[in-house]
This record gives structure tokens, C-alpha cells and sequence, in this order.
């Protein structure tokens, strides 16, 4: 194993872990995002925060949007910062078709034939600003999260996965929640909801982190030892927009 391969070198699984960070990335902003859910919780007493009245109120892209977060942590832990700034950039290309796409699909007359563009336009329809914190907001939270989890493998060189890839989580998608929150509902909610939804998603995004620990060690040794690689990002260029992959 080696601290930092040649820029050339070929990995086996680092194609299909680049798509599953873009699919989880986009289908967490399609089918999750637009949708609040609400479950019962039967034991909680009345009047605690957050379930009000024993049902706890969420959005459901928070089931699965944290996965991208995991699986950030997985590429930097296993190919290092450069690789993975190649995967939050290609996410972040991902977002930003898939938001212009929407608006056009959605802006396309429909046909006289076709009774389906009022739900069409609740489900797909975007509001700018809601796309451009989204946007915003997955950008740096990744990059931060990166730059931390590359930084502390080489503070405890190498050793306590789970401290980076929880301590990451704290700081990546601390930045996220203090981005989108404000950009997207500051004048339209309450402030004080604005602030109460970011701090419970945020909390909840770290306990999901935090409870994928056991799977994240299990997919970062498989992958450390299939590819050959132990890589410590003592020499790289943390710059978002430096361009060579290797460092």
C-alpha cells in the first residue's frame, strides 16, 4: 500500500462507488426532498419537542440524503481528497442538469390529451431558490466534509475510522444545514422554525451517520483491500478547483 498511487493508476470500484454517490445524490433531491412525512411515536410524551402531540413531523429525503455523506466519507477515506473532489464535482454537474431539466420538462405545454401536469408540476416543479440553496449547500457541506475526513486520516494516521467519518459529518453537514436552511425559508417560515428544523435535521443527519458506522467500516476495508490503496492526503491540494486528480 502507498500514501498516494500514481495519477494513472486503474481502480476497480471506483467507477461504481462515483455512481452511487451521483444516483443517491439526485434521487434524494427528486423523490425525497418534496415530500413531509409524519410518523406516530407512541412512548413520547405529550408536548416534547420534536414530536409534538407523539408524531414526529420530517422530511423524507433525510431517510437517504445522509447516504451521500457516507459514501463522501468512503471515497476520501479510500482514494483520497483529489478522487474525491472528481465525485462532488460530477454530483454537483448531476444537480444542476437535473434542475434545468426539470424546469424545462415542466415548462413544456402539455397536451390537450394529458390530464397530468398539475401533478406533474407539484412533484418535479422547482423553486428557484430552493435549487439554488440545494445546490449551494451540497457543494460546500461536501467539500467540507471531504477536506475534514482527508485531514483527520492523517491527524490519527489512519487509525479510528469512526472519529472522521462522524467528526466529518458534524462539520460537512453543519455547513450544509447553516447554508440551505436560510437560503431557502429565511422571510418565508418563522425564524425560529427556520432555526429548530436546521438544528433537528442536522442532528438527525449525524445520528444516521453515526448509526452506519458498523457498515462503513465493513465497505471501507473491502474496498482498501481489493484496490491496494491506503492513501493519506499529506501532500494535496485542497483547493475545490485544482484539476489534478492525483493530488
Amino acid at each position: 500500500m502507498s500514501d498516494q498511487p500514481p495519477a494513472h493508476a486503474q481502480f476497480r470500484y471506483f467507477d461504481l462507488v462515483m455512481a452511487a454517490f451521483v444516483v443517491v445524490l439526485v434521487l434524494s433531491n427528486v423523490i425525497g426532498a418534496a415530500k413531509i412525512s409524519a410518523i406516530e411515536v407512541p412512548f413520547w410524551p405529550d408536548g416534547w419537542w420534536p414530536a409534538e402531540g407523539g408524531v414526529f413531523i420530517f422530511g423524507a429525503g433525510i431517510l437517504f440524503f445522509p447516504l451521500s455523506y457516507v459514501i463522501g466519507d468512503v471515497l476520501t477515506e479510500v482514494y483520497g481528497y483529489a478522487r474525491a473532489r472528481r465525485v462532488i464535482w460530477a454530483g454537483f454537474a448531476a444537480l444542476v442538469f437535473m434542475a434545468v431539466m426539470s424546469f424545462v420538462v415542466v415548462s413544456l405545454p402539455p397536451a390537450g390529451s394529458w390530464t397530468g401536469q398539475e401533478a406533474y408540476e407539484s412533484v418535479f416543479g422547482q423553486v428557484p431558490r430552493i435549487v439554488l440553496a440545494s445546490i449551494t449547500a451540497f457543494w460546500a457541506g461536501e467539500f467540507v466534509n471531504s477536506y475534514v475526513m482527508a485531514k483527520m486520516k492523517v491527524w490519527t494516521k489512519g487509525r479510528m475510522l469512526w472519529s472522521r467519518t462522524i467528526g466529518s459529518t458534524v462539520v460537512g453537514q453543519g455547513v450544509d444545514s447553516l447554508l440551505f436552511y436560510p437560503i431557502a425559508f429565511l422571510g418565508v417560515w418563522e425564524t425560529s422554525d427556520v432555526l429548530l428544523v436546521m438544528a433537528t435535521n442536522w442532528a438527525l443527519k449525524v445520528g444516521w451517520e453515526a448509526m452506519l458506522t458498523p457498515v462503513t467500516y465493513r465497505v471501507v476495508g473491502f474496498l482498501k483491500k481489493r484496490e491496494g490503496v491506503e492513501i493519506f492526503d499529506t501532500d494535496t491540494d485542497f483547493s475545490p478547483f485544482a484539476a489534478r486528480e492525483g493530488r
